[in-house]
């Protein structure tokens, strides 16, 4: 796992925040970063019935017709591809990355992403795709690749803003320990103070299980707050998000108990609809 990749579907400006986020993953990781533009198999046209009472020499006729428009209009969309391609480049600052590469390929994006998951160190998407209307619409293919793709996800939402604080929703499961574990060992939070959240009651368990986790990360070298907070988990999530001012929620991609049963089903949707600030996803 080497490379940062960011998956530019259209050049907007969903696509200069995902440049954006991704160039600074790149540079805390000091990881090669990757700009991917997939040309998915439904962008291609679909040709006609022409089995019926048409004769033969029109029905020929129309085939290499229709041959022909698919190939101009192929020939279009790589083209449409690497301008978008380019442009995404000028976003990117290469002085301070230590590669920077661009790759078009052709199909369905989900494969092409599992093709590429074992040099992929961190994924970076935007929430909004190509035909988003309102700054809390979600991509068609999100949902899709944060339960498909076993990489670290990093969301991307709004404007740009280089984290000054992250927050980590935590529950004390073997997931969530997992997802401590890595970003202590990963350099792309070295250096930003850490918030971590429990929701429930303030119970002797509770209390020691957030006192350990806070362990674990000051080790690190992680200068650490926490909290138990009772009530509703998305709730006392996007509050105590606003209240301690964090610019980054961290979190376990699935599980069962409550705070990741957030990322289940249909609240997934709601948590990513619902939420002002960037999302990293764990396994």
């Amino acid at each position: 796992m080497s490379q940062v990749i960011a998956c530019i579907d259209t050049f907007n400006h969903t696509a200069e925040t995902v440049c954006d986020y991704a160039n600074w993953a790149s540079v805390q990781m000091q990881a090669p970063l990757t700009l991917l533009h997939v040309l998915e198999k439904n962008e291609a046209p679909v040709k006609a019935n022409l089995s019926g009472s048409i004769g033969l020499g029109a029905r020929e006729h129309l085939l290499e017709e229709l041959s022909s428009l698919d190939e101009q209009r192929s020939k279009i969309l790589r083209e449409q591809g690497r301008l978008l391609l380019e442009e995404a480049k000028k976003r990117v600052d290469v002085t301070a990355i230590p590669s920077l590469e661009t790759l078009q390929r052709h199909g369905d994006l989900i494969e092409n992403l599992l093709d590429l998951e074992a040099s992929t160190r961190l994924l970076v998407m935007g929430r909004e795709g190509s035909h988003a209307h309102e700054t809390s619409h979600i991509g068609s293919h999100l949902e899709s690749v944060i339960r498909t793709v076993q990489r670290p996800i990093l969301i991307s939402v709004s404007d740009f803003k280089a984290p000054s604080r992250f927050m980590i929703a935590y529950d004390a499961s073997p997931t969530a320990k997992k997802v401590l574990e890595r970003v202590a060992a990963s350099p792309l939070l070295k250096g930003i103070p850490c918030f971590v959240l429990m929701v429930g009651a303030k119970t002797e368990t509770q209390l020691e299980q957030l006192s350990e986790a806070k362990q674990t990360l000051e080790k690190a070298g992680f200068l650490v707050e926490t909290d138990i907070r009772a009530g509703e988990v998305d709730s006392v999530i996007h509050q105590t998000l606003k209240d301690v001012e964090a610019d980054l929620l961290v979190m376990g991609a699935y599980g069962h108990s409550r705070i990741r049963q957030f990322l289940v089903g249909s609240t997934t949707t709601k948590l990513l609809r619902s939420a002002q600030v960037p999302l990293l996803l764990l396994r």
